[in-house]
């Protein structure tokens, strides 16, 4: 069982590092990106939900009180408004780092008529682990989830971009093999597609060549 904080604790977050004691990581190429984002919008307010999924691929699919403080420090907004935004929406991993693929279940109505939880009670068996909880390799963090707006495919799954359903027991075995030989972050892949939608075809072509 992993010693993570489970989302929903009344887990602390972390108090903003001082600006002169920030370490940048964005990469050469994600400064182009957000530059490349502000000539999208009126103001650099906007580009607070972009920036965030830049970050989170730069961090490693997680945004950590670092991470929050750059996106601030790059929009000259206060670290507060951007905490605030970014722990709002659920897509952004803020309680804690996840695993290398983060499994999704649906439970919503759809979902739970044709069998979700007997889906989601042969993942946590098979995993060892509960709701918002990443295995002790780190390969996997599964979350019960809101509706997914993919009813015709119930019972579904989300990990990464990708969504998966409708899901057998049979099903969820192969695809934790899958995902346990892949060893790219489809977290860190989801970030990257979401910020490829923001950013224009030309645009991505000239920060990433080719």
């Amino acid at each position: 069982m992993s010693e993570l904080i489970q989302i929903g604790a009344q887990n602390q977050r972390p108090k903003p590092p001082k600006r002169d004691e920030l370490e940048l990581k964005f990469s050469e190429q994600a400064a182009k990106e957000l530059d490349a984002l502000r000539t999208h919008y009126p103001e650099e307010k906007a580009c607070v939900l972009p920036a965030l999924w830049i970050a989170q691929r730069e961090y490693g699919g997680y945004l950590s009180g670092e991470a929050i403080a750059e996106v601030a420090l790059r929009l000259n907004r206060s670290y507060a408004e951007i905490e605030g935004v970014a722990t709002f929406y659920s897509m952004y991993n803020t309680a804690h780092r996840p695993g290398r693929h983060k499994i999704e279940v649906c439970t919503c109505l759809s979902c739970h008529v044709c069998g979700a939880y007997r889906i989601w009670d042969h993942l946590r068996a098979k995993l060892g682990i509960g709701h918002g909880e990443t295995t002790e390799d780190g390969v996997f963090t599964l979350e019960e989830v809101e509706c997914l707006d993919a009813c015709d495919r119930a019972p579904v799954l989300q990990v990464g971009d990708r969504y998966i359903g409708p899901v057998t027991e049979a099903d969820v075995d192969r695809l934790l093999d899958e995902l346990r030989a892949n060893p790219n972050s489809t977290v860190i892949q989801m970030a990257n597609e979401i910020v490829k939608t923001q950013v224009s075809g030309p645009e991505w072509q000239a920060v990433h060549g080719g």
